[in-house]
């Protein structure tokens, strides 16, 4: 009769009165294992299944979070022979690290740091997930030398592989696997600037994954978010990216083609999401954009910017009020909500006017820019706002033709505050009736009043209208 080993009993619930006696009881099971090796393949890895699921919950699993319980997991996970105990080992690992911070250190501190780097290059799928969880998490309160690691372990080839990799067939497996990877790469990238050029190889995979991938609604679902979040703290100037003419974001077979895309995705996250998401959502996608147009050749620039600042039709409206793009990032960049994005928006919009003040208040008006301009201490030129407001075709023409939005309306003269067309502004209509004597006079007292008070605070020096228009006989006093 052929013998098959039981895997250990032990309680389902993570919670039961008993857990904190089973976990020390697994625990030290495990660790006399690695010394005895007393353990069937069966029972180990039943035994780290259960602790997998006592892991889960930091109630009553206070021996988890010891160097003891870290070092016996850490040895199951890279020095065993069976890949179904390393992962289960690897799985209580990252459990661990995410509800224990503190244990993270011990990790390193054990020197598992360096074996981690190494297992990722093993081409797994499971691997890749659970190897590279446990290294974002260890890129948080750990000094784990990641510059080490790229220099010695290859890490960065490691981390590269999975954005070149073609899959026929969609897998869930797949896509957590490079979700976990492309938060790795970010966070490298973020907390080890220095390191950014050793992942220009991931670049053109990503742009090319990116442009597979369907948009679907709302924009930011994975894998975009985590491919927009990963190309945003790549360097594109890095020198081993080569020339911007041959630059992977602006392919000689269109070069507007990335920017493109990107300034799609961020249309529509503006459309997708919540005003309170977009300072999360918008963000990152403004900054990849932004991040894109600081590096493009000429001729991308200009495209850019035909897209994203306001164009000679919609002057025919209020700046800010028609349905498109720029519009709403126009109105976007006053929202009290939206600290963050505000603030880039802006930011933006100065840069795509050449950050010159004159041309962006002509670009998007002085009521948007005034905001922006003061904060940073940027001061505008007389002229600018005055040739703009007068009807300079010469000014106006060369603003339209900085930003590929010369028409026939360009010659119109724009009124300087909200940067409509003097031409197309509405007339108010008063349908009130018209003021008496006696209504004129008690406003003009009103009026005269209030500037009078308003003098006598010594805040500013105003000349009262009402007294200067009596003094020069433009108001008379009615009779009684």
């Amino acid at each position: 009769m052929a013998l098959t080993a039981r895997a250990p009993s032990f309680t389902d619930s993570s919670t039961s009165p008993k857990k904190r006696e089973e976990v020390e009881e697994l625990l030290q099971k495990l660790r006399i294992d690695l010394e005895e090796t007393n353990l069937l393949p069966l029972q180990r890895t039943a035994s780290l299944e259960q602790l997998k699921v006592f892991s889960r919950d930091v109630k009553d699993a206070d021996a988890l979070y010891t160097r003891e319980a870290i070092e016996t997991l850490g040895k199951h996970s890279f020095d065993s022979n069976s890949l179904s105990t390393s992962r289960e080992a690897l799985r209580c690992l990252a459990n661990i690290f995410l509800l224990n911070p503190p244990t993270r250190q011990m990790f390193v501190d054990l020197g598992f740091g360096p074996k981690a780097a190494e297992r990722l290059k093993v081409d797994n799928r499971d691997d890749e997930f659970l190897v590279s969880r446990i290294l974002f998490l260890m890129t948080y309160n750990t000094n784990l030398n990641f510059e080490k690691l790229v220099n010695d372990n290859q890490l960065a080839d490691s981390i590269n592989q999975p954005a070149t990799r073609k899959s026929s067939t969609p897998d869930p497996m797949n896509a957590m696997a490079l979700a976990e990877t492309l938060k790795l790469m970010f966070n490298i990238n973020h907390f080890y600037p220095d390191l950014a050029g050793t992942f220009l190889k991931s670049l053109t995979p990503l742009l090319k994954m990116l442009h597979r991938t369907k948009i679907t609604s709302p924009a930011l679902q994975p894998p975009v978010n985590y491919i927009i979040n990963a190309l945003t703290n790549l360097d594109f100037e890095d020198k081993r990216c080569g020339p911007l003419s041959i630059s992977p974001l602006f392919p000689k077979f269109d070069q507007t083609a990335n920017a493109d895309h990107l300034i799609h995705i961020l249309g529509r996250v503006v459309d997708d999401y919540k005003d309170s998401e977009l300072d999360a959502s918008a963000s990152p996608v403004l900054a990849l954009v932004r991040k894109v147009y600081e590096i493009a050749p000429e001729n991308v620039r200009k495209y850019m910017e035909s897209l994203l600042l306001p164009s000679d039709e919609e002057r025919s409206l209020v700046l800010g009020k028609s349905d498109t793009l720029a519009a709403k990032l126009l109105r976007l960049s006053t929202s009290p909500m939206l600290p963050n994005l505000r603030t880039s928006i802006q930011a933006m919009m100065f840069e795509l006017s050449g950050k010159d003040a004159s041309k962006f208040v002509r670009n998007v008006g002085y009521g948007f820019a005034s905001g922006f301009l003061m904060s940073n201490g940027i001061s505008i030129p007389a002229n600018a706002m005055e040739a703009y407001s007068n009807g300079d075709s010469s000014s106006s023409t060369r603003a339209s033709t900085s930003t590929e939005h010369a028409s026939s309306d360009s010659n119109f003269p724009i009124n300087p505050i909200t940067g409509q067309r003097l031409d197309a502004e509405a007339e108010v209509k008063d349908d009130r009736p018209p003021m008496t004597d006696e209504e004129k006079e008690r406003e003009a007292e009103r009026l005269f009043v209030l500037f009078e008070r308003l003098k006598a605070t010594g805040i500013m020096d105003v000349e009262n209208p009402v007294r200067t228009a009596v003094e020069s006989g433009r108001i008379e006093e009615l009779p009684d």
